[in-house]
């Protein structure tokens, strides 16, 4: 079947306002409306958890990340590889920190 229009006629005015919506967001940050805890974000975390078990899902989570880079890095080559190589050590320092928080944190319960 042949199309009489490879692409349908674009609305302008809205990808302008969608573009000024995108400005604005980034360099006027106070123009645009707070967004407020309402439940309706894609992810959200779940009230009344305790630090250790937030700090060990976060050290999970960082592991995982640092695994998926680890084995993105060793598949390319070039200045992208250099770009995973770096995520690799921002999330091993990271992971650093948490281990660090996670210490503190059960060494103070544990007393």
């Amino acid at each position: 079947m042949i199309k009489d229009s490879p692409n349908p006629p674009l609305d302008s005015s809205s990808l302008h306002a969608c573009a000024d919506q995108a400005i604005n967001h980034h360099l006027n940050p106070s123009s645009t409306p707070a967004s407020s805890d309402d439940g309706q974000g894609l992810f959200a975390v779940r009230k009344g958890l305790d630090a250790e078990t937030l700090l060990v899902n976060t050290s999970e989570g960082l592991a995982s990340v640092q695994a998926l880079a680890s084995h993105l890095a060793f598949e390319i080559d070039g200045t992208a590889r250099s770009v995973a190589l770096g995520i690799c050590r921002m999330v091993e320092a990271i992971q650093l920190l948490v281990s660090e928080a996670l210490n503190a944190h059960c060494g103070k319960a544990g007393r």
